[in-house]
């Protein structure tokens, strides 16, 4: 009896033992069970902003005061020396000497200079505390406000730029804060808010303290200016000194080789950049896409000015060859807040819209149609298109010359013989392409901020081949150079002297 008490004994620490060691088993997939059906809850999602005025509120509200300055920044403030030149050369060919093994292209490398505020924050503040002011309107009845929303492309782009690098989705661009690291430099000078919003000796005041601001960076001087890009966005800013800065990159909305615009020699293919206006209307989703589709009953939507100046004069003739015409609708209409609103109905209740040459050969109607879901039809003979080097916009787009489009009833015979299948591979594409066009903060991969950067790396390796040329030209030396875009082969230069003259 004794043994048997003593062996229970021994058997009860092995038993309790053997039950801790199941409860804790049991405890832990009970653990991991309740883990993976109720997972810890994710970052909230980051709200993309594609709205110009909010996204501009939010930016000096709330994230400009947070920017810190870059630790080293060296951009010059004072007068230039001829030295600061030489030695940025030097440190510029030791980096590129580094980097021959690797990938020239991505990302591309962009120094933004730290303009005073004048130039850059006090016109967006400019912008901020008057927008709501829609009375000041252009000759021609335009909202100026409207007018600087749809070229605000310089805004998206700094914002982006100078946004802190874990906020950033764009691998196709970093910032860098040594000029000799940049393979280009962003000038961050808001052309287009000074062009309406400061009066005209104020404005032109303005731009000939910018031209000298930048043109006194060491960078500028050792390339003359071909790395440095500019946001020239609407065709009336910075006109009054824009030609001494003809070799930079132009961020455009168009050639416009009509010459009503821009000089000859000043704006090219080569060496400048068609940007997408920023859209007036908002975006028609998937959802809406869908629930459009049977509600597009309209053959042809334009909405617009029908009387416009230089290439747009199509527009008169197409309204009148389009007026009464069955399932087309051409009504006259402004780019107020009220037009926004019967344009966006408008597009969403056709099939295509038209979008004819205005007073250049774009107009931001083309961008709208298509985040509309509307096929664009382009009347527009002198048109050049946005990241044509990227997308292609006859998947998107049906593109007819002005000759035809004023014939009697040749415009909307082309439209109704397009078999339906046509018409709905147009739709998908235009699904698709939307994201292009839309400009967001922050911005996305794929948006047109991310396809800017990837078409100016594209013209890097031209770029450092006319630096290099004009650095070895001698005085005297024949020009081999056909192309208008680029300064004849030689060291003399006649702008720099009348450049000399307007800064004095």
């Amino acid at each position: 009896m004794a043994g048997k008490q003593q062996n229970h004994h021994r058997t009860l620490p092995r038993f309790r033992s053997k039950t801790i060691i199941f409860t804790l088993i049991i405890s832990s997939f009970s653990l991991l069970v309740i883990l993976f059906t109720f997972p810890s809850s994710p970052n909230p999602p980051v709200r993309i902003e594609t709205s110009f005025v909010a996204s501009l509120e939010q930016f000096l509200i709330h994230n400009a005061p947070k920017l810190n300055p870059p630790s080293r920044d060296d951009t010059v403030r004072g007068e230039k020396e001829d030295d600061d030149v030489r030695k940025l050369d030097e440190m510029v060919f030791e980096r590129e000497n580094r980097l021959l093994d690797e990938d020239p292209v991505y990302p591309v490398k962009v120094y933004v200079y730290e303009m005073p505020k004048k130039f850059t924050f006090d016109l967006l503040w400019l912008f901020h505390n008057t927008y709501k002011e829609t009375s000041n309107a252009t000759s021609n009845g335009s909202p100026v406000h409207r007018l600087i929303e749809q070229h605000s492309v310089d805004y998206w782009l700094w914002a982006d730029l100078i946004s802190p690098e874990s906020e950033r989705r764009l691998k196709s661009v970093v910032r860098v804060h040594k000029q000799e690291e940049a393979d280009f430099y962003y000038v961050p000078f808001f052309t287009t808010i000074s062009f309406f919003l400061l009066e005209k000796q104020q404005c032109k005041a303005l731009y000939r303290e910018a031209l000298k601001w930048v043109t006194d960076q060491p960078a500028w001087k050792r390339s003359e200016g071909r790395d440095h890009i500019f946001p020239i966005h609407h065709p009336w800013s910075f006109k009054t000194v824009r030609k001494f800065v003809k070799n930079a990159i132009w961020l455009l909305p168009d050639m416009d080789s009509t010459g009503n615009w821009y000089k000859p020699g000043q704006v090219s293919l080569e060496k400048d950049l068609v940007l997408p206006y920023v859209s007036n209307v908002d975006l028609c989703d998937a959802k809406c896409l869908s629930e459009s589709a049977p509600m597009r009953s309209t053959l042809l939507f334009f909405r617009g000015r029908l009387k416009r100046n230089a290439g747009g004069k199509i527009r008169a003739k197409l309204g009148s060859e389009l007026s009464g015409v069955k399932d087309v609708i051409i009504t006259e209409g402004t780019a107020g807040e009220g037009g926004k609103l019967a344009a966006q109905e408008g597009m969403r209740r056709s099939l295509f819209c038209l979008c004819p040459a205005g007073d250049t050969p774009s107009s931001a109607r083309l961008f709208d149609a298509i985040v509309s879901g509307c096929i664009p039809v382009i009347v527009s003979d002198e048109l050049e298109l946005p990241f044509e080097g990227i997308l292609d916009y006859r998947k998107v787009a049906v593109i007819v010359s002005s000759s035809d489009a004023i014939q009697p009833g040749w415009l909307v015979n082309h439209l109704r013989s397009l078999l339906p299948s046509q018409v709905k591979k147009f739709q998908n594409s235009l699904a698709l392409y939307s994201r292009h066009f839309l400009y967001s903060s922050p911005a996305q991969p794929l948006g047109p901020e991310d396809l800017t950067w990837r078409m100016i790396a594209g013209k890097l390796v031209n770029i450092k081949l006319h630096t290099r040329r004009s650095q070895r030209v001698v005085n005297g030396s024949r020009s081999i150079c056909r192309c208008d875009c680029w300064r004849p082969n030689s060291t003399a230069s006649n702008s720099s002297n009348s450049l000399s003259h307007l800064l004095s």
